[in-house]
């Protein structure tokens, strides 16, 4: 029978070990369970259940920390005076450690969780939408799509590049990043050219 560690935690560090541990956990098994969550991070299921009472709190409560830290990103990013195409990059190059980290997200939004979790990805799907929006006006995006439905089809493309890293290490964030430039509708010799910092 798993004991607690003997030096005491406090409740943050605690609930923080927990989802650090879910993450790793369910990123090898997303079919893992509250047991298998409970034995890596060192605690009782008690422990696990008092902080998460059910698996779909816990998962709710991985994509709330994803979407706090993508949206951060995203609106620093935005609040620039860089181009639209600019600022795709430099989001791309700051969230990519996040796609990377949160990449079994896009393994549980394809389940029972997909409505919850895309639910709480609106706020990030709004401020990426603005984006992509400000460069279809400014004509560096393309217009074959809606802003909103591209600027998913986007970013889901990073995550899906990020969780098949694991194979392949030529799929990095350079990759990652032209091809969504190249799905947001930028030539490819502009998309290598902005990637590698040239004006």
């Amino acid at each position: 029978m798993q004991t607690e560690p003997a030096r005491p935690r406090s409740v943050n560090d605690t609930r923080d070990l927990i989802l650090d541990v879910a993450l790793d956990v369910l990123g090898q098994n997303p079919n893992a369970g509250m047991g298998d969550i409970a034995t890596a991070a060192g605690v009782v299921r008690r422990t696990v259940y008092g902080h998460f009472p059910t698996r779909t709190d816990l998962v709710r409560s991985l994509t709330q920390r994803a979407v706090d830290e993508m949206v951060a990103v995203l609106t620093e990013v935005n609040a620039s005076d860089a181009a639209a195409e600019t600022a795709w990059v430099d989001f791309i190059a700051r969230v990519w450690p996040l796609a990377r980290r949160y990449r079994v997200l896009l393994t549980l939004r394809r389940g029972e969780y997909g409505e919850e979790i895309h639910a709480l990805l609106g706020p990030v799907d709004e401020i990426l939408a603005d984006l992509v929006r400000r460069g279809q006006d400014t004509e560096v995006f393309g217009r074959h799509l809606p802003a909103d439905t591209l600027s998913q089809v986007a970013y889901a493309t990073v995550f899906t590049i990020a969780d098949n890293h694991r194979s392949d290490e030529a799929l990095d964030v350079r990759a990652a990043t032209i091809t969504s430039l190249l799905i947001l509708g930028v030539p490819e010799p502009r998309a290598q050219a902005l990637v590698d910092g040239q004006p």
